[in-house]
Order: structure tokens, then C-alpha cells, then sequence
């Protein structure tokens, strides 16, 4: 039997960081996933996590726990796939080092994703974005970051980790307002801000102060700014605008509502989404292409170019009530 614990650590702390040069989310990611299926594996076999062997880690465990995550945690199909993932990754790091659980490794690998839904995004509109700007106090020191906050998460459609970790270095305000961003598969891209946005980000240099945290938002002690944190004042600024608002009542919003926002304003801009997967930082198009099922109006301007048929116009005559119900009585009777 072969324990578990040495292997699982040198794969998040060397394979993951240092070879495969992983992303501290990817990372925290991955981890997160063995922390549920270890602790699922030690309820089932009732030892410690870490006295947890390998050889235990086979094809039905890793089953079960899926179907564990989505009946008890109630997680979705793409957390699930996730979750699979993330095994799979260990499984085909594991097997060049301990060569007997190659049969093993393979049974999971045939484990299949499952398919998901893919609904509508749910974005913030134009106006609904303004009311939630409008929403903190700038007369005070944090109302300011959270304008700046919301404005550049908006105006440069960043993911919520994007816009938690841009640093001080990352933003240039002469000769053109830019904030440079390191997203997901390590692509840096440089995006321009537009005139508000960058208002609202030298208001808040100015308040910011000398602090040695290199993170350009920070919260009330200094420290850098979470996704939780931003989350929740995402969360509190809403709740107020929905007053003015009547739209973003009982609205679902998260951060990733804002970046969706962005992109359908610039789509709708330029109808290019070529230009849309650029600014995002998308791998690939077939991940830009959910704003083109989103918009409605390229659906509008589907049916206006259509010409409909011809029918042969008639007249549908309502028949007497009276005289409706002693057919109906008259069928019945024979």
C-alpha cells in the first residue's frame, strides 16, 4: 500500500506551481477538490486523511464522490467536471511515479464528463451598472475605492481575481489611462480605461496613501483586497441601488455579472466578436459566443431579414354558442 500524502503534496506545491507554472487560483482550486475528496475517502474507509493510501483512491470512489457532490453538496455538472478534472490531472501524475496503479489510473480516466446546460448569461445592463456606481458614498475614503473598483471591473471587464490583483505597477495614467492585467493561462493584455474610469481611479491614488502593499485596492486595514471582500460590496451597492432601480430588484449579481456587462456593451458596440474575445482575454471564441446567443438584438435582425410565406388569407368564423353546444350534445348522443 502506498500512502497518499507525499504524493498528493509534491504534485500541488511542485508539479502544479513550478512545472506546469499554474495560477495560485488553479492551485487553490485543486486543492480545495482533494481536501473534499479526502475527507470523502476517510469517512468511507474511517481513518485519517492522512493515512490514506492510493491504491484506495480507485474508479468507484472517485464515482461515488461525484454523485456525492452533486446530490449533497448540490453542485452543478461543470463543478463536477471540475472536480474530475483536477483528479484526473493527479491520477496521470501519479502513475509515472508509482508504476503499479497504472491499471488503476486508467479507469478513472475513462470516467466521461457530463454534459451541461448552457443558459443565458445573466449580465448587468448599462443603466443598472450606473446605479450601482452611483451607490457609494464618495465623500468618504472607501466610497472612492469602491467607485474605482466597480468602474475599472466594468470598463475593462476584468474577472474578479483579475481586479483583486492588479497592482500598483499595473496601471499607467499618462499618456493613455491602461491597466495591465496577468489573466488565466498566464496572458497578459494592456486595456485602455475610458475617461470616468480613470477619473475614478486617480481619486482613489489620492486617498489611497503610502502603503507597502503592492495590490492597487485594499481594504479598511490596508491589507489586499479579497474576492470575498469585493463580492460582498458588490453585493451591499446593489442592495442600495435597487431603491432607484427597479431592475436590479431580486436580481441575482456577482462580479462575474459585471464583466458580462463589459462585454455586451462592446459587442453591441462594435458587433465584432473578434474584438470582444480580445478584450476578455478568451482562449478561444467558442467561449465569446455566449453573448451572441444572449443579445437579443441579432435575433430581432434575423427575423427582419427573413420574408415570411404567403398564406392564403381566410376568415375564421366563432360558431354560436347555442348552436356549439347542441352539436356537441348531438355527437354525444349518437
Amino acid at each position: 500500500m502506498t500512502p497518499i500524502a507525499s504524493h498528493i503534496t509534491a504534485y500541488l506545491r511542485e508539479r502544479l506551481p513550478l512545472q506546469r507554472g499554474a495560477s495560485p487560483n488553479t492551485c487553490d482550486s485543486y486543492a480545495h477538490t482533494f481536501r473534499l475528496l479526502f475527507e470523502f475517502a476517510s469517512a468511507r474507509f474511517k481513518v485519517t486523511p492522512s493515512g490514506l493510501h492510493l491504491e484506495q483512491i480507485d474508479a468507484q470512489l472517485v464515482m461515488d464522490f461525484l454523485a456525492y457532490l452533486e446530490s449533497v453538496r448540490s453542485n452543478g455538472a461543470r463543478t463536477r467536471n471540475a472536480r474530475l478534472a483536477a483528479i484526473k490531472s493527479f491520477m496521470r501524475f501519479v502513475e509515472h511515479r508509482v508504476p503499479s496503479v497504472l491499471e488503476q489510473s486508467l479507469r478513472i480516466l475513462a470516467i466521461p464528463t457530463k454534459k451541461s446546460d448552457t443558459p443565458l448569461i445573466r449580465y448587468l445592463r448599462v443603466e443598472e451598472m450606473q446605479a450601482i456606481m452611483n451607490a457609494p458614498d464618495i465623500r468618504k475614503r472607501m466610497g472612492i475605492r469602491d467607485r474605482a473598483m466597480l468602474h475599472v471591473g466594468f470598463a475593462a471587464g476584468l474577472r474578479v481575481s483579475e481586479l483583486t490583483g492588479l497592482l500598483l505597477r499595473d496601471v499607467t495614467l499618462q499618456p493613455v489611462p491602461t491597466v495591465r492585467v496577468m489573466g488565466k493561462g498566464r496572458k497578459e493584455r494592456a486595456l485602455p480605461l475610458w475617461k470616468q474610469a480613470a477619473v475614478d481611479l486617480r481619486a482613489w491614488l489620492a486617498v489611497r496613501g503610502d502603503l507597502q502593499t503592492p495590490e492597487l485596492f485594499v481594504n479598511a486595514r490596508g491589507q489586499p483586497m479579497t474576492r470575498a471582500g469585493f463580492a460582498y460590496l458588490l453585493h451591499q451597492h446593489a442592495k442600495t441601488a435597487a431603491a432607484g432601480c427597479i431592475s436590479l430588484c431580486g436580481k441575482p449579481i456577482s462580479p462575474h455579472s459585471i464583466r458580462h456587462g463589459c462585454a455586451m456593451v462592446l459587442f453591441q458596440a462594435t458587433g465584432d466578436l473578434r474584438k470582444v474575445s480580445l478584450w476578455l482575454g478568451h482562449a478561444h471564441m467558442q467561449t465569446t459566443e455566449i453573448y451572441l446567443h444572449a443579445d437579443p438584438m441579432e435575433k430581432i435582425s434575423a427575423i427582419e431579414g427573413v420574408t415570411p410565406p404567403r398564406l392564403k388569407p381566410g376568415r375564421f368564423t366563432v360558431p354560436d354558442k347555442l348552436i356549439a353546444s347542441l352539436q356537441q350534445r348531438k355527437t354525444k348522443l349518437g
